[in-house]
């Protein structure tokens, strides 16, 4: 494995942090070298980008059973519900034999394109996070296709998911959080591109995947009185910056769990049971 290069400086921290609570002095310094709003905002810009309209692609595109799971997944993952929920039906139901020939093959192939762009953000978050230099692109562009044809896959099945086909909430979040943990989990070791061995990457998904998990639910109680009083006040385009806002908190959890993981990884107690690479040395 190659070794991780040296992070950037360290911002000044109070003495007596780094004395007496020497790991949360280690988790600031880390989120402030992986520069969490910045990764966050730009994955969330991506995201809103690319994969989402590449969600609404396949979906237009697929047979009607599929068109149903993705309004199911989306109103279970972001909570919507009324007028949101009727312009997410509104885009399938408009679909048929206009919809597929204006979109056409080359639609769907520029669509995936544009969501490798999330993986490249993706990507270059979770090497700020383990302070890895930037890979080469020969070796990840496939990486960059296989993750978001992973998570396309994920997001269509999250309805199911989230109810554990059928046998409720509880198991459905359960579910939700051992599959949110492996696909992180995986996501690190893929866009790495192997260099980070597989057990120092677990604190991480495990954060990640619960942090998801958090979001979801706040989601459900948060996002439909949310896009209800923005479309009262903004029309369709107060649906959008919802949507833009969520992607954005989304993303910020989603690095800084990476970020912390990173940290707990290289704890002594974790460090020898996970057999994490040693620190980088001190610039």
């Amino acid at each position: 494995m190659a070794e991780p290069k040296a992070g950037p400086p360290k911002i000044p921290l109070p003495g007596w942090m780094r004395r007496h609570t020497p790991l949360l002095y280690r988790i600031i310094e880390q989120l402030a070298d992986v520069k969490v709003l910045d990764c966050a905002t730009r994955l969330a810009a991506q995201a809103f980008l690319g994969a989402i309209p590449a969600l609404f692609v396949v979906g237009t595109l697929a047979p009607d059973w599929l068109q149903q799971q993705t309004i199911s997944s989306i109103r279970t993952t972001l909570g919507l519900q009324d007028a949101a929920l009727d312009q997410v039906r509104a885009l399938y139901s408009d679909g048929g034999v206009a919809t597929t020939t204006s979109t056409g093959l080359v639609g769907v192939f520029v669509a995936v394109l544009s969501a490798t762009a999330c993986s490249r953000a993706m990507q270059r978050t979770c090497e700020r996070s383990w302070h890895l230099p930037k890979a080469k692109a020969a070796l990840a562009a496939w990486r960059w296709v296989a993750w978001v044809s992973v998570w396309l896959i994920a997001l269509l099945f999250q309805g199911p998911i989230q109810d554990a086909f059928g046998t409720g909430p509880l198991g459905g979040f359960f579910l939700a959080l051992v599959t949110g943990i492996l696909l992180w989990w995986w996501t690190q070791h893929l866009l790495l591109a192997a260099r980070v061995p597989w057990l120092p990457l677990l604190p991480g998904a495990v954060l990640a995947g619960l942090g998801q998990q958090i979001v979801t639910a706040v989601s459900k109680i948060y996002m439909p009185h949310a896009v209800a009083h923005s479309m009262k006040q903004y029309g369709s385009l107060g649906s959008v910056f919802v949507v833009l806002s969520w992607l954005i908190t989304l993303f910020v959890v989603m690095t800084v769990a990476i970020a912390v993981g990173y940290v707990v990884a290289h704890e002594p107690f974790f460090a020898r049971r996970l057999r994490t690479p040693l620190r980088p040395p001190a610039p």
